[in-house]
C-alpha cells in the first residue's frame, strides 16, 4: 500500500457509480461527506447500503442522503442494518448540538450546505469517531 493515498481513494467505485447514475445535484457535498466520514477512522469502509452511500466497520453504522434526499446533506448514524437494543443515546459528545435523535440508537444530522460542513468538520469527525467506539 503506498503511503500517499489519501481518503477519496478509500471511495468506493460501487458508490462512485451509484452517485453518478443518479446524478445526485448534493454529489459535492455528498463528497465531501464521504471524506470526512472515512477519514474519521481508518477501520471504515464504504459501500452501497439502502441504495445509498453507507458505511460500516464490522455492521453499517451511517447512511448519506439517497437519490431522492436532495434538500439538505444528511448523515443517518444507527448501529447496524437491525436494531440491537443499544442505548446510545447520551453516549456521543455532541457539543455542537448536532445530532438529533430518532431512538436511541439512531441519530441524524443534517446540515445546510457544504459550508456548514466545513465549519463543522472537526465536529463530525469526533461524532463519527465515538459512534465508531461504542457501536
Amino acid at each position: 500500500m503506498n503511503g500517499s493515498r489519501t481518503v477519496t481513494d478509500r471511495f468506493s467505485s460501487a458508490v462512485n457509480d451509484l452517485l453518478e447514475r443518479n446524478q445526485h445535484p448534493l454529489r459535492k457535498v455528498i463528497d465531501l461527506l464521504r471524506a470526512i466520514i472515512l477519514g474519521s477512522h481508518g477501520s471504515i469502509v464504504e459501500g452501497v447500503k439502502w441504495n445509498a452511500a453507507s458505511f460500516r466497520t464490522t455492521d453499517w453504522f451511517a447512511t448519506l442522503n439517497g437519490p431522492k434526499q436532495t434538500k439538505q446533506p444528511m448523515i443517518i448514524l444507527h448501529a447496524g442494518a437491525k436494531a440491537k437494543g443499544k442505548s446510545l443515546k447520551g453516549r456521543i459528545a455532541d457539543p455542537d448540538g448536532l445530532l438529533v435523535w430518532l431512538g436511541n440508537e439512531r441519530a441524524k444530522i443534517i446540515l445546510k450546505d457544504q459550508q456548514a460542513i466545513q465549519a463543522d468538520r472537526e465536529a463530525l469527525r469526533a461524532i463519527i469517531q465515538a459512534w465508531v467506539e461504542v457501536c
